[in-house]
């Protein structure tokens, strides 16, 4: 164990010193904010809007609240993922370096060098989106607050669910990169295109039905709608209370990706759980599966020497 600590703390301390590594790892999120801000903010508002009735009294700041918590819940769906990415992209980093022989020579275990890239990475990246999620509450604050401290509980633990999501899918990618020109590539893909096919750019709801039908087969989708529906369900049950009508409530939980269909069916919260456990149970299962088969082949050429 004291290897695999010294690897995380080797790769943990690499990240956060690398100035450039770590702007980019938040270019994501800060084109999310900016294009809320300046884009999407009224857009989303007056969708809400057109869900209710003209002649309904109600508190502005609860609109706020619920763009507020789209905002957070879309924050979080992105930069749990695409800081994950650019964190692990040291494994690859340390193959085009050739700085992973020194550790071969060391000689370090195969498999603790892979524990030491994996959790340093879940590390890197549940830093942030910590970080990330006070700054976004700390903005909901502001707009308008509504939710419990069970939403906030269960808001952190789709956090980590997904950190570990991220982890696990970008350890499962970058494993058989080599060069500094793959690196970059895969890093430019997603931090440009996952937003988009995870729902948090633009709603699933305001996609054709083809491509949603798609979209509902990928995780990241019900990572996303999981926050949609802790950081909105405050401001809803609010709203309810307030009597607002219950299909203009169903109405924005609609337009928000609150509720999701997979091919016509309804899915619920515990499935969505469940895809996203699967997920991550998958994806780390088939990054121990290359790392074995990698240090057996190592072990066949060394024994062929």
């Amino acid at each position: 164990m004291k290897v695999v600590g010294a690897l995380i703390k080797r790769n943990v301390k690499c990240y956060f010193k690398d100035k450039a590594m770590f702007i980019t790892s938040l270019i994501t999120p800060i084109i999310l904010l900016t294009l809320y801000a300046v884009f999407l903010y009224d857009v989303y508002k007056d969708s809400f809007t057109m869900s209710i009735p003209q002649d309904l009294v109600y508190d502005e700041k609860l609109l706020d609240g619920l763009v507020g918590g789209l905002l957070l819940s879309s924050l979080l769906a992105v930069s749990t993922i695409t800081v994950s990415f650019c964190a692990n992209l040291y494994m690859v980093q340390d193959k085009a370096t050739k700085a992973r022989n020194d550790f071969v020579i060391a000689p370090v275990k195969p498999y603790k060098l892979a524990f030491g890239y994996f959790l340093a990475t879940a590390l890197n990246g549940l830093i942030i989106s910590l970080v990330a999620t006070v700054l976004g509450c700390a903005y909901l604050s502001f707009k308008g607050w509504y939710l419990s401290v069970a939403d906030v509980a269960l808001l952190l633990l789709d956090v980590l669910l997904l950190v570990l999501l991220g982890t696990s899918l970008s350890s499962l990618i970058c494993y058989p990169l080599t060069t500094q020109g793959q690196l970059s590539a895969v890093g430019t893909v997603i931090s440009a295109g996952y937003g988009f096919i995870c729902g948090a750019y633009m709603p699933l709801s305001q996609y054709g039905t083809g491509l949603r039908n798609v979209l509902t087969c990928l995780p990241g989708t019900y990572g996303t709608s999981l926050l949609r529906n802790h950081a909105l369900q405050g401001v809803l049950e609010e709203m309810s209370a307030q009597n607002f009508p219950a299909e203009a409530i169903e109405a924005m939980k609609a337009t928000a990706d609150c509720s999701l269909e997979f091919f016509g069916h309804n899915v619920e919260i515990w499935q969505m759980y469940l895809v996203l456990v699967g997920a991550i149970l998958l994806f780390t299962g088939l990054y121990v599966l290359l790392n074995y088969l990698d240090a057996k082949r190592l072990t066949k050429a060394k024994k062929v020497k």
